[in-house]
């Protein structure tokens, strides 16, 4: 299987605090699969370390104020493309981001508040016909125990 896979999970240090999201038994499936990093944000321009950002009200906002929509949006047009030209069978991303959230993202207000929706990356992913499994769920599905 071909698999696009959120970056930070293999272990680079995408993440809005400069580090990663490593999680070992996904980094193992490269032996059996071909794994495919992408880190929308970074593609879209921002940088690591960057200002945490949340999904409010439709629009992708730093926890100053700032809009990172804009870059939010290019980026996972960008990883869209990776996407569609590596022809996955299926991505594993980030739970909870707001870039690669599947199912449960934050709710706009920085407190730690969950909410049903995905990120601006996982629903381009889900709208262009591609399935899109949260990191939790993938362990489950591939038999794989966490380190």
């Amino acid at each position: 299987m071909t698999i696009l896979v959120s970056a930070c999970l293999l272990g680079e240090n995408c993440k809005y605090d400069g580090g990663s999201n490593r999680t070992d038994w996904l980094i193992r499936l490269q032996k059996q699969h071909r794994l495919i990093p992408v880190c929308p944000e970074i593609l879209g321009g921002l940088p690591a370390p960057r200002m945490p950002a949340e999904i409010s009200e439709g629009r992708v906002i730093s926890k100053d104020g700032r809009s990172f929509d804009e870059a939010f949006r290019n980026g996972a047009r960008k990883a869209l493309r990776i996407a569609e030209e590596s022809g996955i069978d299926c991505a594993i991303l980030q739970s909870r981001s707001p870039s690669c959230g599947k199912g449960v993202i934050y709710d706009g207000t920085f407190s730690g508040k969950l909410v049903p929706g995905n990120g601006v990356f996982a629903s381009l992913l889900e709208n262009n016909g591609f399935t899109v499994i949260d990191v939790r769920e993938a362990e489950r599905m591939f038999g794989q125990s966490a380190d």
